[in-house]
């Protein structure tokens, strides 16, 4: 059984399709990446998950259980963090993380205030004072302060400043090493390519990608830059290699990974002196999938 699943899930808002025969599986103990620009598909793949939105065809289930039928069951065993936070205006921070906090079976006063003291927030101040980070900061301790199954943060770090963001990332590490599972939406590709044990690219209701980092790599170019002894005659011609460019007795080319061998093997002839090359990021990937329709 894994702790997430859709399967061809498919979302209309009349004749709007925002999510096309979606596809995720996401097992225990698994932190999973689900990236794309706004407007991709994201919030509305979390709003069926969660069972506030009925999907128009396909399925849709969260720990075995049918995301729409069983939402009040679903919702016992989860933690969500929105990326755009309201709270009550009249509560105080710490009111607002009790509450929440209280909706779950377990909890832990002491993880609580450590959470509290690492997030930097005071719980004393009335929820209308706090900026849109404040905010976040009082999701995600409420959220890391529950003895959550399944944790599922949409944009979870949207108006967190770097050294908070940090602080998320060992949170999430931490809850990672005890068996929980995270569903993180993003668009910080960073953040995912730290994070994450597998990704799905979404692009405009549709997965375009799916698997573990290293399986989604192979698909992107490693940047190369060499000094050989002899100049390198039509590199550009070899297959696998794109965009040479020649600087100062340097050379810089990208190359598919599946040639590295290859290459490598054919640039040796030439009496290689310095060789620097660097790993292929997740970035690299999802401009792939956007540059071809300009963005969103």
């Amino acid at each position: 059984m894994f702790m997430l699943e859709t399967s061809n899930l498919t979302k209309k808002f009349g004749k709007f399709t925002a999510l096309d025969r979606v596809n995720l599986q996401v097992k225990e103990g698994e932190v999973f990446g689900f990236i794309g620009p706004n407007g991709a598909g994201k919030t509305t793949t979390i709003r069926v998950l969660l069972g506030i939105l009925q999907a128009t065809e396909g399925t849709a289930s969260v720990f075995g259980m049918d995301a729409w039928k069983k939402a009040v069951e679903i919702h016992k065993r989860i933690a969500y963090v929105p990326g755009d936070v309201n709270l009550w205006q009249n509560l105080t921070g710490g009111e607002v993380i009790d509450l929440f906090v209280s909706l779950r079976q377990k909890s832990n006063k002491e993880k609580r205030e450590r959470l509290i003291e690492k997030f930097e927030l005071d719980p004393s101040k009335k929820c209308r004072t706090y900026s849109k980070g404040n905010r976040q900061k009082v999701a995600l301790i409420a959220a890391f302060a529950s003895d959550a199954d399944l944790y599922i943060l949409d944009e979870p770090t949207s108006g967190l400043d770097p050294l908070m963001e940090q602080i998320f990332q060992e949170c999430v590490a931490e809850i990672k090493t005890q068996g929980k599972s995270i569903f993180l939406s993003s668009h910080i590709l960073q953040e995912v390519e730290r994070l994450c044990d597998k990704v799905a690219i979404i692009r405009e209701g549709k997965v375009v990608e799916t698997g573990t980092l290293g399986e989604l790599r192979h698909l992107t170019r490693i940047i190369m830059s060499v000094e050989t002894e002899k100049t390198i005659e039509n590199l550009e011609k070899i297959k696998g290699v794109h965009e040479v460019f020649t600087d100062k007795g340097s050379v810089s080319f990208q190359v598919d990974s599946n040639e590295m061998g290859n290459i490598i093997s054919y640039i040796s002839k030439y009496g290689v002196k310095k060789l620097e090359s660097a790993p292929p990021k997740l970035e690299d990937l999802f401009m792939r999938h956007y540059a071809s329709n300009g963005g969103e």
